[in-house]
């Protein structure tokens, strides 16, 4: 009987052959890890170097192939990238990447623009902030990044960066959120969706999404801070409202 049973059992790989197959998945998506560094890499400033965010970028990896249900396939690009994304952004804020003066600039900013606005009665260039508020352009960019990067973790927060794939059983739960999500984004205007589009799916930065659509990285920015925020309240009245 105990023979019958054992011969029904799965086979359990040794310890071995676990560490080599970790190891060339790691290989095989170490490109998840640097594209999440070249996005995020703006945000992080002096607060963390790139061998430290490749690092909890292969940890996250390393993590993302063991709960994942099964061997890589398509969907474990996007989980295991969510993933990864969400231990660079969880490190940042233990750290307490944005200092009391970074978010004083950021509403700085924000508050010039809007002056900016009023008094051209148009959109201001980037120059034209830049020179508002004495920086230079690179300098101004930089500010630019800092104050789009809380919305870009409350998005990355939004899709749950590190929720999903506990269990096998979670494919419906998966398939359920990435409907949900499709219906929320429908929702926002086409500019809008096409600012997130560029910006997750074609991994574009703010100068580059700019260039495409014809508008400042200024008026980018509120766009993608005005997309995630609506993402945001859509999500909370469908709370309210179970």
């Amino acid at each position: 009987m105990l023979q019958t049973e054992h011969a029904y059992q799965e086979p359990v790989s040794p310890p071995a052959a676990r560490a080599h197959d970790e190891s060339h998945y790691l290989r095989q998506y170490l490109p998840l890890v640097k594209r999440a560094m070249g996005q995020l890499r703006s945000h992080c400033g002096p607060m963390m170097g790139p061998e430290d965010m490749e690092q909890i970028g292969l940890m996250a990896l390393l993590d993302a192939l063991r709960r994942y249900p099964g061997e890589p396939d398509n969907g474990f690009i996007a989980f295991a990238g969510m993933r990864v994304r969400g231990a660079i952004l969880d490190e940042l804020r233990r750290q307490d990447w944005r200092p009391r003066q970074l978010r004083q600039q950021s509403h700085e900013l924000n508050d010039t623009v809007r002056r900016l606005t009023r008094e051209l009665g148009r959109p201001p260039q980037d120059n034209e902030v830049a020179n508002a508020l004495d920086l230079s352009i690179e300098q101004y960019r930089e500010r630019l990044y800092a104050s789009q990067a809380e919305s870009l973790q409350s998005l990355d927060e939004l899709l749950g960066a590190g929720g999903a794939f506990e269990h096998e059983g979670n494919e419906t739960e998966r398939f359920q959120k990435e409907r949900t999500l499709a219906t929320a984004l429908a929702k926002l205007n086409q500019r809008e969706q096409l600012v997130l589009s560029l910006y997750y799916q074609h991994e574009l930065n703010l100068k580059e999404i700019a260039l495409t659509l014809g508008l400042t990285e200024s008026r980018i920015c509120q766009l993608h801070k005005h997309a995630v925020k609506q993402l945001k309240a859509i999500y909370q009245d469908w709370e309210r409202d179970q």
